[in-house]
């Protein structure tokens, strides 16, 4: 109430001004009550749509011709809404013909021709280099040849909320390989041993190729450095990315036989791969090179 309502005349029931007298008043009327307004409740209609991350997923080739096309349907079924990059190393089957026919047909289909068989590591690095070229958000490696089942990538993509590389791990609990040799196996659980002893990496597979990148982390890792080019690539982008503070992490899978062609493993190669994994561990073992400059 107002100061000049409390200030007016008093004045009696049936109107007639005078001096303040015993009995009923007649005040002034109350202002009506205010009606708040409630602030607005947010709902999942309301908030601002999140954009998914843009998801690049490479294959390196070289005489896949059987198994590339299927693969990718396979990928469809887990990754519907990824790009997929085809790295060709102008293979005698017609891998690259025969993924050029797919691009023409399906444009998220992608590939790179070059002039011959220069190795896994350097088709990796081109797929790295074509993600950060293109912006996307997240690439993820498989091999060509169905050894990396599709079936796996949810789980691994879905780490990649707290990560910034994701492993299809073999030897993470719950994985495994099918049908391998024991002497391969042996070789393979050998040369993680070195690699978790020299680069300290708290990893149970640091030799696979099923792994998913965060792009912008690649970006950092100075790749330009990356002296592997045969198996043992694997392992030293995975220590130089380590190294930058890339938070790493697995998920278990089952490494399958491939199910056309031939493996392009070979013993030659593979004494190349530890001799080169023996290098860099003592080199940065000792610190004869600070790989983080």
């Amino acid at each position: 109430m107002s100061a000049s309502s409390l200030a007016a005349p008093l004045q009696f029931l049936d109107g007639r001004p005078g001096s303040p007298r015993p009995g009923r008043v007649q005040l002034p009327p109350k202002s009506p009550p205010m009606e708040s307004t409630p602030a607005p409740v947010a709902t999942a209609a309301s908030a601002a749509p999140v954009s998914s991350p843009r998801l690049l997923i490479t294959l390196a080739t070289f005489n896949e011709c059987d198994n590339v096309a299927p693969l990718i349907a396979e990928i469809r079924k887990f990754a519907p809404a990824a790009d997929i990059l085809v790295i060709d190393d102008n293979s005698p089957d017609g891998t690259g013909k025969l993924v050029d026919a797919l691009r023409a047909k399906d444009p998220t289909i992608h590939v790179l021709h070059r002039p011959g068989k220069l190795g896994l590591g350097t088709a990796t690095l081109a797929a790295m280099q074509y993600a950060i070229d293109h912006d996307y958000d997240l690439m993820q490696n498989m091999d060509a040849d169905f050894s990396h089942p599709p079936r796996f990538l949810p789980a691994i993509l879905k780490g990649m909320a707290t990560h910034d590389i994701m492993i299809g791990s073999r030897y993470a609990p719950g994985g495994g390989t099918e049908n391998w040799p024991l002497v391969r196996l042996i070789v393979s659980r050998a040369v993680n041993g070195l690699v978790r002893f020299f680069f300290r990496m708290p990893i149970q597979d640091a030799s696979g190729a099923f792994r998913c990148y965060r792009v912008a982390m690649l970006k950092t890792a100075h790749l330009e450095r990356t002296q592997s080019r045969g198996y043992s690539f694997q392992q030293e982008v995975l220590f130089r990315c380590h190294l930058v503070g890339a938070k790493l992490g697995e998920s278990p899978i089952i490494f399958e036989n491939r199910r056309a062609g031939k493996s392009k493993v070979n013993l030659k190669e593979a004494v190349r791969s530890i001799a080169t994994i023996l290098w860099l561990g003592v080199t940065h073992f000792f610190g004869v090179e600070d790989y983080r400059k």
